[in-house]
C-alpha cells in the first residue's frame, strides 16, 4: 500500500461565494479552482441522493482548502466547539498571529485575544462566515 499524503482539508459551506471572499480577501488565501460535480456516481460516493456540489480550492501550501456547498443542502448544526468529540478545525500557519489578528475586519470573531500555549507557540481561533473554527498559528 502507498503511503497517504495529504491531499485536501474539505470544509462544507452554505454560501460559497461569501466563503471563498472570506478566505480570499481576509485570509489572503489564492483561489486555485472552482468547479461543479454532479451525478450518480458523486451522490453515491457522498452518500446523498441527487447531490450536486460547487467547490473552490484554495491554496492552502501543501494540501488545498476545499470549500464545497451540496445542493440539496443538509441541515444546519449548531457551533461547533473544540472540546466536542469530531469537532473540526483548520489549522494555517501565519508568520505574526497578532498581526493577523489586528488587521481583520471588525465583523471578524476570535474566540479570544491571541495566546501563547505552554508550546511557545502563539495560537488564535476565529470562526469564519459558516461558524467553521480556524486556528491561525505562528510556527
Amino acid at each position: 500500500m502507498t503511503t497517504p499524503t495529504a491531499h485536501h482539508v474539505g470544509l462544507t459551506v452554505g454560501d460559497l461565494d461569501s466563503a471563498v471572499t472570506f478566505y480570499r480577501d481576509v485570509l489572503g488565501l489564492s483561489v486555485l479552482d472552482r468547479f461543479e460535480v454532479g451525478g450518480e456516481a458523486f451522490s453515491t460516493a457522498v452518500g446523498v441522493e441527487n447531490a450536486t456540489g460547487r467547490f473552490a480550492h484554495l491554496d492552502g501550501g501543501d494540501a488545498r482548502i476545499e470549500l464545497v456547498e451540496y445542493d440539496p443542502e443538509g441541515d444546519s448544526r449548531d457551533d461547533a466547539t473544540l472540546d466536542q468529540p469530531g469537532a473540526t478545525h483548520l489549522g494555517l500557519s501565519v508568520d505574526d498571529v497578532d498581526a493577523v489578528v489586528e488587521g481583520l475586519p471588525s465583523h471578524v470573531e476570535t474566540l479570544s485575544d491571541p495566546q501563547t500555549t505552554e508550546s511557545g507557540t502563539r495560537i488564535v481561533f476565529l470562526r469564519d462566515p459558516e461558524g467553521n473554527l480556524v486556528e491561525l498559528l505562528d510556527v
